[in-house]
């Protein structure tokens, strides 16, 4: 297709985490949380997934990014405003729970971390942007880690239950959509993210995370209960890293690996969230892994009773599987490996560029649950170069988006009901996975440098008068 024809309402956008923007690390009563602990720089990965890492700060081995971010916190009336020039109808953003409740476990909130995101929104509606909400984005308080061991104890069910319905009570008038946890089926593979833990072995590492896992379903479908009591008409989702696992030949043992590859990854939590319920193939998974999930009586009544209204998906990549692989066949720079792709090319950091991967994912997604898509992370990090004359010419950028765009009009076409696309990164800000500043996503730059070095001036890419005019004209101008 050619012209492309995006509903009426479509939600434009951007998106980005707290502490990855924010800065002021220590201030307004903000707790430390696990993203204050983490490296920068390429070794980010291989540090924090390690066995026994200790949680603490380095500063005579590491570096620490995400303590200035882009400073945010003290400019994002400044942001917000550059948001609304490029034509945003939505901002996806996150709440650093511990700007709320430092320690994580405490009974009442901290007034001046609520004060801040009221400000925030307040920014946002008055540019006419609607707020779209992560509960918990990577940025899990410390103490709820150090303290509790993370998402292993049931008790942190209790603290986030409290965390998001003082979430709701206080923004009810301000925002109605609302995402429960990032990148929740990532959880396996990196738990320290978003469980907030690090395995002692990898022996235990898929019991302990399908048991971390249990917990936030649970925890999920509480806070879709509080969310639809407090703040009727409100829309709650789950939030997915969608990945479509293609079999790398028609060796049908490499097409069944692809297919249980995928249904571990891409399916488990979306059943949960939307069908409220294990799907049939974990029972085996579980078995054949010596997974034993404890549940408490009523767990099972509670995911099946408050399901989420809509999947939000962050996509960036496909991925290839094969049995059995060599070293040399693995696709080292994709987030999850796989095999090498001979038909995909790769961004800077070796990431996989497949377009059509995400037609593919939102047809998948559509075909098993009917309920609103709604894309909320995609975008490409690349290194940009600041002309002579001041001028960002990422026209890289723009191909990347444009073609991802077209991928989801044609899934438009296709029948899939798709809520909103905000493209991640949309001002730079640090890496999650390098901790780095070079790996730049943002259509406005920011003069911020790995270093630590930089103005903070703010820039527009060639980019930001690209997405300006796609989001103009509903997306009938990709050119």
């Amino acid at each position: 297709m050619t012209n492309y024809q995006f509903p009426e309402g479509f939600l434009w956008g951007g998106a980005t985490a707290a502490n990855q923007l924010e800065g002021a690390y220590l201030e307004g009563g903000k707790g430390m949380n696990l993203a204050d602990v983490m490296p920068g720089g390429k070794v980010r990965l291989n540090v924090i997934s390690k066995p026994g890492f200790d949680f603490k700060i380095d500063h005579d081995k590491h570096t620490y990014p995400n303590h200035d971010g882009i400073d945010f916190y003290h400019r994002y009336a400044e942001d917000i405003a550059l948001f609304a020039e490029m034509g945003f109808k939505t901002y996806r953003m996150s709440i650093a729970w511990s700007r709320i409740f430092p320690k994580g476990d405490e009974l009442e909130p901290n007034e001046d971390g609520l004060a801040f995101y009221d400000r925030v929104f307040d920014e946002c509606l008055k540019h006419k942007i609607e707020p779209v909400v992560t509960i918990s984005h990577y940025e899990m308080p410390l103490y709820l880690i150090t303290e509790y061991g993370g998402w292993r104890n049931r008790e942190v069910i209790t603290f986030f239950e409290r965390y998001a319905t003082t979430l709701f009570n206080r923004y009810k008038e301000k925002v109605k959509y609302w995402l429960t946890f990032n990148e929740i089926n990532g959880a396996t593979h990196l738990p320290i993210m978003s469980l907030g833990f690090s395995p002692a072995t990898e022996d235990v590492r898929l019991q302990e995370s399908f048991q971390g896992l249990h917990h936030q379903f649970v925890a999920s479908s509480l806070a879709v209960k509080a969310c639809h009591e407090i703040i009727p008409g409100s829309q709650i989702g789950c939030m997915l890293i969608y990945m479509p696992v293609y079999s790398y030949d028609c060796n049908p043992q490499n097409v069944l690996h692809a297919m249980k590859e995928e249904q571990v990854f891409n399916f488990i939590c979306g059943d949960v969230h939307v069908r409220g319920e294990y799907p049939a193939f974990s029972k085996r998974f579980f078995k054949e892994n010596g997974i034993s999930i404890e549940m408490e009586e009523g767990d099972l009544d509670t995911l099946k009773k408050y399901p989420v209204d809509f999947i939000s998906l962050s996509y960036y990549m496909s991925r290839t599987e094969k049995k059995e692989l060599t070293a040399e066949e693995k696709a080292s720079g994709n987030l999850i490996a796989g095999v090498k792709n001979p038909h995909l090319e790769a961004s800077d950091w070796g990431w996989e560029i497949d377009p059509t991967g995400l037609r593919i994912g939102l047809n998948q997604l559509y075909d098993r649950y009917r309920v609103p898509l709604f894309i909320v992370e995609n975008g490409l990090g690349a290194y940009d170069t600041v002309e002579e004359d001041g001028s960002i010419n990422d026209d890289y950028r723009i191909n990347y988006l444009r073609e991802h765009i077209k991928a989801i009009g044609e899934s438009i076409e296709d029948g899939v009901e798709v809520m909103g696309y905000t493209a991640w990164g949309c001002i730079d800000l640090v890496s999650m996975s390098t901790g780095e500043m070079s790996k730049r996503y943002g259509l406005i730059y920011v003069d911020k440098h790995d270093d630590g070095s930089g103005t903070l001036e703010r820039r527009k890419k060639k980019s930001f008068y690209w997405y300006q005019n796609v989001i103009e004209s509903n997306g009938a101008k990709l050119d």
